[in-house]
């Protein structure tokens, strides 16, 4: 019984990770974004806003690239092409606050996580999931 529920799990890992694969694959911009959004998102985790502060102005370009894109025919619904223009809009007030020099730092930890979550979101519903 316990292996047959390892294995389950196991696949269900492994279908997860496939599927995040393909939608990174089709949507080359969302991958793009991801890589910003990773790097300035963990550091803020562990304390370190450098990162942000060095690549708010490319974050808020790659979601603007990623609305401007188009989203793939196999993740084209409203939701997801709304939550693509909320991450261009969040990204660049999140750029215009870091450019300024004069948000706290929790204000802009705030932002980012919010930020994170819309690319969250994005994803989920493109794995048909609720977020």
């Amino acid at each position: 019984m316990k292996k047959t529920q390892s294995l389950v799990c196991a696949l269900a890992g492994l279908r997860t990770v496939l599927q995040a694969q393909s939608i990174f694959e089709q949507w080359p911009a969302l991958d793009d974004f991801h890589e910003v959004m990773a790097d300035t998102y963990h550091s803020s985790e562990a304390g370190d806003l450098a990162p942000l502060r060095a690549r708010s102005a490319e974050m808020a370009e790659k979601a603007r690239l990623l609305a401007q894109s188009g989203v793939p025919a196999d993740f084209d619904t409203p939701e997801i092409a709304a939550a693509a223009k909320q991450l261009k809009k969040d990204s660049k007030k999140l750029h215009k606050q870091v450019a300024k020099g004069k948000a706290a730092d929790a204000e802009l930890v705030a932002g980012l996580a919010s930020l994170h979550d819309v690319f969250h979101r994005i994803v989920g519903l493109c794995r048909d999931e609720e977020h």
